[in-house]
């Protein structure tokens, strides 16, 4: 799948010009924006512009490397090394700039990328499974996609408006939004040491918003942004709630995310450094998955650049999947000070975040590229597809004919419509360490 060119006679590129020249009317010339930004936020804010339109030749693109003589898959970009192959036949890459960063481009198969759509979507985006529309709504039981496929296949009915939360609490509530800017958070690194306090920390539920209004399930569907796998995270102190219990780890998504985690040879990631504990030796048997959010993109959303600081555990893997439309991922070091690699994420690829050095890097996603959905899953009818067999991106209680029929009986055609615009981020990890138990570790 090739990015499209920039035709500058469209309409999309006269609508961005005149935006651009509007918004930098009246921009002090004499400040460059250059001398004041960091690396990481002077590459958000390349490829974030709609105008002038980013160029994508510096961005590492593992998808259709060259074949040498001997049929070997290879990259000519320095910025990756290729240190294996799976199973299946994908490559499996490296990128040395960020230590622990593993690359595995078309890991997961057509059809299992249409099974985890259909799972994100319309069988965990719903109770007992928080999202970011929770704290604003009172969201159907069935959950919110379900509602939206009911109201589709019904449309002679009467609608069924989804109710805000504010006008059935907002009396007796006190609590006033803010008009201003979102505040950032700061949190600190969790660790077996500061644990016991960092859970002591207040964590309230947001307040529903008293500026929004009842809504259909249809016209909700768009403003959907997260929903929380396993672990509770609480997004106002950006800590995990444990007070709420473990929610389900999905058993397909768990045996996916441990799959890719077996298939990388661990000793081409890490052999030749030296940490305090080389747990990257056990993780083979050690690495069990507890938590994670799936994020849900619409083409013009980003995801700036942050840490992930809220695990204990701050080397196992952060197993992170893509869907639907490509991506500009950025990650650099452990400050934004460090000039980021921009890595192009098409659908079915997995990335690795491993290791004390990528763990807690900064990382983020300032674009979504428009048109850029694969035809497996913008086309209505299923498509077979062999290497989905394999034991390494597939339900081992699902073979090929089992998820065929299944895609069958379920018309894609509203899955295919959402993803036209749309990106799905399901990201795991794990949040303790072996052996380590809640609550039983006494403060050092």
């Amino acid at each position: 799948m090739a990015l499209s060119s920039v035709d500058p006679s469209s309409a999309a590129f006269k609508k961005a010009r005149r935006q651009y020249l509007k918004t930098t009317k009246n921009r002090n010339q004499d400040q460059d924006p250059d001398l004041t930004w960091t690396p990481f936020r002077a590459a958000e804010k390349k490829y974030k512009a709609r105008f002038p339109p980013p160029d994508l030749r510096s961005v590492l693109d593992l998808a259709g490397v060259p074949t040498d003589r001997q049929g070997d898959t290879r990259s000519d970009d320095v910025r990756a090394t290729r240190v294996g192959t799976t199973s299946s036949g994908t490559d499996i890459y490296t990128v040395p700039a960020v230590p622990g960063l593993v690359l595995l481009p078309s890991f997961v198969s057509p059809n299992v990328q249409r099974r985890l759509i259909r799972w994100a979507l319309r069988d965990h985006t719903r109770h007992p499974n928080e999202t970011n529309l929770d704290a604003h709504y009172i969201l159907p039981p069935e959950g919110l996609w379900n509602a939206h496929l009911a109201s589709c296949s019904s449309p002679n009915e009467d609608i069924k408006f989804i109710k805000t939360k504010a006008s059935i609490v907002g009396a007796s509530s006190s609590h006033t939004t803010s008009s201003g800017p979102r505040q950032l958070i700061s949190n600190e690194a969790a660790s077996t040491v500061n644990f016991n306090s960092l859970q002591a920390i207040s964590k309230p539920p947001p307040e529903p918003s008293t500026s929004v209004s009842d809504s259909t399930p249809s016209a909700l569907v768009p403003k959907l942004r997260w929903a929380n796998i396993g672990w509770s995270y609480h997004w106002g102190t950006k800590q995990y709630d444990f007070s709420k219990g473990k929610g389900d780890i999905d058993a397909r998504v768990r045996g996916l995310c441990r799959s890719a985690v077996r298939e990388v040879p661990w000793e081409m990631v890490f052999g030749g450094e030296v940490w305090e504990n080389d747990d990257w030796r056990a993780w083979e048997e050690t690495y069990e998955p507890d938590a994670g959010i799936i994020n849900f993109y619409q083409t013009k959303d980003t995801l700036m650049a942050h840490v992930d600081r809220s695990e204990v555990c701050a080397t196992s893997p952060l197993v992170s999947i893509s869907l639907g439309n490509a991506a500009i991922f950025l990650i650099g070091g452990l400050t934004r000070d460090v000039e980021p690699t921009p890595i192009l994420l098409r659908s079915g690829d997995v990335v690795i975040m491993s290791g004390p050095a990528c763990r807690r890097a900064y990382h983020g996603v300032p674009r979504i590229l428009e048109n850029t959905l694969p035809q497996h899953l913008a086309q209505l009818c299923p498509v077979a597809d062999p290497a989905s067999a394999s034991t390494s991106n597939s339900d081992p209680d699902e073979d090929e004919a089992a998820i065929t029929a299944a895609a069958a009986r379920e018309s894609w055609q509203p899955y295919s419509a959402y993803m036209q615009n749309a990106r799905i981020n399901i990201n795991v990890r794990q949040v303790f360490p072996k052996g380590f138990v809640p609550g039983k570790m006494p403060e050092i």
